[in-house]
């Protein structure tokens, strides 16, 4: 079917893989946004990430602020590519006319998902913190599969999953903010009067990067630190929480500007390109077979 004759209609329903589609063409935008809310989230001085930003740019040139962008667009493929495939596959089975039905679908399947993206997650954060590095001290991965085959040769395939539980935590929170608040906020603005058009999109991905941002931001700063961690420098979960409690409470929240920064531009481009693929290259549902509420 040509580009143009395509029909529009809300009534389509996303195939599994538009959210990995739509996340990594929104991640081309959002990454160096990203870079910068890593810096922050490692930086122990009282440096700030736009201070950090400006010293790279000025050093290395405006392109360092897309390092590690292949992990980044790898991290979509397998990380978001999953949890938004297994949300969408579970709709069709799984009644998600509630909010909290759809909190624990998004739930199940961003943990899940989190597991899957962990490698490609933790590579991603390695990349992106070498450029605030001195040459001596960067990993220099010529890319992310670089990166993987390294970590193995170098660490084990283990460390593939260093802080995986985290990052399947923080993809839990992460997908019930997104895809869980999207829904329910964009269902309760239709049946507010609102057109069902893309300003309701918006609107409604504000929501949903808002709320995620408020979840995730204090587990997203202790799975960072424990990803870019050396060997030995942290004995654990525990103690990686213990050392960032000493720099404050509000080590738990470094970052924050950035990371919204970056989740609102992100979250808001993501829906807007997966609701036009929906309306455009969506297939059009059977009728669902809702099942009794428990």
């Amino acid at each position: 079917v040509a580009f143009t004759d395509v029909s529009h209609d809300p009534q389509r329903v996303a195939r599994w893989y538009f959210g990995g589609v739509s996340s990594s063409i929104a991640t081309l935008v959002s990454h160096p946004l990203d870079l910068m809310k890593v810096l922050a989230q490692t930086e122990k001085g009282k440096l700030s990430a736009m201070a950090v930003a400006r010293k790279i740019i000025k050093e290395q040139g405006f392109f360092a602020l897309y390092s590690g962008l292949s992990a980044s667009l790898l991290r979509q493929y397998t990380y978001t590519l999953s949890r938004f495939g297994m949300y969408t596959l579970g709709s069709e089975y799984f009644d998600t006319s509630t909010m909290s039905r759809k909190s624990l679908l998004a739930a199940v399947a961003g943990g899940i998902g989190g597991y899957i993206g962990a490698p490609a997650d933790m590579v991603n954060v390695r990349m992106q913190n070498d450029v605030k590095l001195p040459p001596a001290e960067r990993r220099n991965y010529k890319h992310a599969f670089d990166g993987l085959f390294t970590v193995v040769r170098e660490e084990g395939w283990p460390s593939l999953f260093n802080g995986a539980s985290m990052t399947a935590l923080r993809g839990l929170f992460m997908t019930v903010g997104q895809i869980a608040f999207y829904e329910q906020s964009k269902g309760i603005l239709v049946n507010m009067g609102m057109a069902e058009n893309t300003s309701t999109y918006i609107l409604a991905s504000i929501i949903s990067a808002i709320s995620a941002t408020f979840l995730t931001l204090p587990i997203d700063v202790i799975k960072t630190r424990l990803m870019n961690a050396k060997p030995g420098e942290y004995k654990g979960l525990f103690d990686v929480i213990v050392k960032t409690s000493t720099e404050g409470p509000l080590a738990f929240f470094k970052g924050f500007v950035p990371a919204f920064s970056r989740t609102m531009p992100h979250t808001v481009m993501l829906f807007v390109i997966l609701e036009f693929l929906r309306t455009h290259f969506g297939y059009l549902p059977a009728p669902k077979k809702v099942g009794h509420s428990v």
